[in-house]
């Protein structure tokens, strides 16, 4: 307990001169890394106790394992802490090991809780009924268990790889005469950053302009890092041209990278930042957007979209995939992102808890449906599992 309460402390240490950079109230800051360093430091304990089993029976063992595991709960602050301070190159190098290392122990920790049950039931079936059950604290069972979490961890790695395109066709009578189709292309929670590069933003931007779009909107989280770690990728971006224009709103980790640093950047790419504005193309569509609730704003959502002329599609641009109640019936269509859709299942569930709508399509009545995507890319570990 003591050690854990150390790391703790330790941590929220570490990461003090970062959070003043962050444009959130400290109260809040403080509970969140608490909580993550607890809850992380409490997963890592968790496993310890498993996994001790395959450790020579000595202090120095179990020290240097529990050394080893305090450097990897601290790994992910440090990483932000080494990229603020202008070293992109030394918190990549960290970030290879301490995301990874992030989607790995998840996968451990509930493999293990999935142990525990099953040697509680056993033991049950022991001492109750005398069925001469086995018992899955031995070397063994931990050895398979260890080896299916790298399988699953390798398998994950190469899921998020994969780009999946998902389209969505819509019928309306909002558009005029002679516009029989508008292509728009949707890319949300890119995450560009220490692991997401320019192989990773090209393969993206390659599938984008084989879909031959009329119009590219990004529903937020594109950046998730300091100017020293995206340096560069905002050419690309802007070399992508796109007949009706680039369109782009604020994520939460806009603000987390720091807000002017993530506006300069979406400019140099070319988008056109909507904060709690409108479009109107061609009097055929109007685009509305409005900032991620990380960002102090005063923005009357529904106001704004009943400012838009009567008869034109409308499209609300949202990082997240929460419904105002009163702006049902006053726009087409909602895109978000945010989710992941749990990134790593059965995370999903926890996710759904806060966002019910959170990944496809829904109908919102009144003629209103939201359109959540997956996201284009990852966040923290960088795998994603079914």
């Amino acid at each position: 307990t003591s050690e854990i309460f150390i790391l703790t402390i330790s941590g929220l240490l570490v990461y003090w001169e970062n959070v003043q950079s962050v444009k959130l109230s400290w109260s809040t800051m403080w509970k969140f890394f608490a909580a993550f360093i607890t809850v992380y430091s409490l997963i890592h304990l968790v496993l310890f106790f498993r996994v001790k089993v395959l450790l020579p029976d000595s202090r120095i063992a179990y020290g240097m394992v529990l050394l080893a595991f305090a450097a990897l709960i601290l790994a992910p602050l440090v990483t932000h802490k080494v990229e603020a301070c202008g070293y992109p190159q030394a918190a990549r190098t960290v970030a290879m090991v301490a995301f990874p290392w992030m989607g790995f122990v998840f996968f451990a920790f509930l493999a293990t809780m999935v142990m525990n049950i099953f040697d509680v039931c056993f033991w049950l079936g022991r001492s109750v009924a005398s069925i001469p059950l086995p018992s899955l604290n031995g070397r063994k069972p931990v050895l398979v268990m260890l080896i299916l979490v790298v399988g699953l961890c390798c398998y994950s790695l190469l899921e998020a790889r994969q780009l999946r395109i998902e389209r969505l066709s819509l019928t309306t009578d909002k558009l005029p005469p002679g516009s029989n189709r508008l292509r728009i292309v949707q890319i949300s929670d890119v995450h560009l950053g220490l692991l997401s590069q320019r192989k990773r933003l090209d393969a993206v931007l390659q599938k984008v302009r084989a879909e031959a779009p009329d119009i590219l909107v990004c529903t937020g989280d594109l950046v998730d890092a300091s100017a020293h770690s995206v340096d560069g990728l905002s050419d690309a971006l802007r070399q992508t041209s796109v007949p009706g224009g680039k369109y782009a709103i604020i994520g939460n980790h806009e603000v987390y990278s720091g807000l002017e640093h993530s506006l300069d950047f979406l400019e140099q790419a070319d988008f056109t930042i909507l904060r709690g504005r409108a479009v109107i193309l061609d009097s055929r569509l109007a685009i509305v957007g409005i900032d991620d609730p990380a960002v102090p704003t005063t923005v009357d959502e529904a106001a704004l979209l009943s400012s838009i002329p009567a008869g034109l599609f409308t499209i609300l641009l949202k990082h997240r995939p929460d419904v105002c109640d009163e702006s049902i019936g006053r726009f087409d269509l909602q895109l978000s992102g945010h989710t992941h859709a749990g990134q790593l299942y059965p995370f999903r569930y926890i996710v759904a808890l806060l966002h019910p709508y959170i990944a496809g399509f829904y109908s919102l009545g009144h003629g209103s449906s939201l359109y959540t995507s997956r996201g284009t890319g990852t966040w923290g570990p960088p795998m994603r599992f079914l």
